[in-house]
């Protein structure tokens, strides 16, 4: 049985590389269906069994891994900008206040579905419009939830209450259990 990451992700894919393991990826083909009010766990949790399924349907002997992050604040889901005003406008909201980054993740493996999600909360420093600008034109924010990489630059995040892993994208302590259960990782 091969592991397939069904993500075009390549934070995920680090992520999922240092844990040793070889795997394909594949992205999904389609467009995920979130429905924006239920409960920010269950939205993550969605897309990543969208994901995972639409993946394992042409792939159905191999276990197969989807994952999904979005940036929760203020009672509403960031998801990637489409542009990048709205980029400035998430970094704005976000600029010295607290919002939780949830990763759901689906993991498809013979007749098992191991699934859950993961929450961090992160704080981040207040940012000025020079900043917000100037990291936004970088092009950086425009692939990932809330318009922004923790990864990318330290003046962003003052501080984070969880898994950093998850905040790329893929809770690998969270994977790492997941995929000792069906026998993947030792």
């Amino acid at each position: 049985m091969e592991l397939i990451l069904a993500s075009a992700s390549p934070r995920r894919r680090e992520i999922l590389a240092q844990l040793g393991l070889n795997f394909r990826v594949v992205p999904p083909e389609g467009e995920e269906r979130p429905d924006v009010s239920a409960p920010p766990e269950e939205i993550v949790k969605s897309l990543a069994r969208q994901k995972a399924e639409s993946v394992r349907a042409r792939f159905p002997r191999d276990a197969v891994l989807g994952a999904d992050t979005i940036v929760y604040f203020a009672g509403r889901v960031l998801g990637k900008p489409h542009s990048a005003e709205e980029a400035c406008r998430m970094l704005r909201g976000l600029s010295g206040n607290t919002h939780s980054v949830y990763t759901g993740y689906c993991l498809l493996a013979g007749d098992k579905r191991i699934e859950g999600a993961c929450r961090t909360e992160v704080c981040f420093h207040t940012l000025s419009e020079e900043f917000i600008r100037a990291y936004v034109a970088g092009g950086s924010p425009m692939d990932k939830a809330g318009a922004y990489g923790i990864q990318d630059d330290s003046r962003l995040v003052r501080e984070y209450r969880g898994s950093y892993t998850n905040i790329v994208g893929l809770p690998r302590e969270a994977i790492a259990a997941s995929l000792k259960e069906i026998g993947i990782l030792k």
